[in-house]
């Protein structure tokens, strides 16, 4: 029997091996309770290109009472992430989600992506 981490982690391989056919730049998205992630990654997978997080300071402080765990902490990393690959001269990426469900803040992150204008 799997348990919940391995059941995700099957499922982001069988995507991430799609991800790699396609040789497109991918955005990864990792969540935790308290945080989320974005990385945009190369085609090869051997550099990340930009990245935002709940972490940051500049995200930190948008948040004020240091929330990272929910859609609207998510919306911002969205928006970041894809202000960091326009900068970076990246325009369209293969979404990434990491074997997590695309509902609530993974969800909520790639609506605020493609309204800051990364395609995918």
């Amino acid at each position: 029997m799997l348990t919940k981490k391995e059941q995700r982690l099957r499922r982001a391989r069988q995507t991430r091996i799609r991800i790699a056919q396609q040789g497109a730049v991918r955005l990864a998205v990792h969540r935790t309770n308290q945080h989320i992630y974005a990385n945009i990654i190369s085609s090869d997978g051997s550099r990340v290109l930009a990245s935002a997080s709940t972490l940051e300071p500049e995200v930190r402080a948008q948040l004020g009472g240091g929330k990272g765990g929910n859609t609207a902490a998510a919306a911002l990393v969205g928006k970041r992430i894809a202000e960091k690959a326009k900068a970076a001269g990246i325009e369209k990426v293969a979404f990434d989600r990491s074997g997590f469900a695309y509902h609530g803040r993974i969800k909520r992150l790639a609506e605020a992506a493609r309204e800051a204008g990364l395609q995918f």
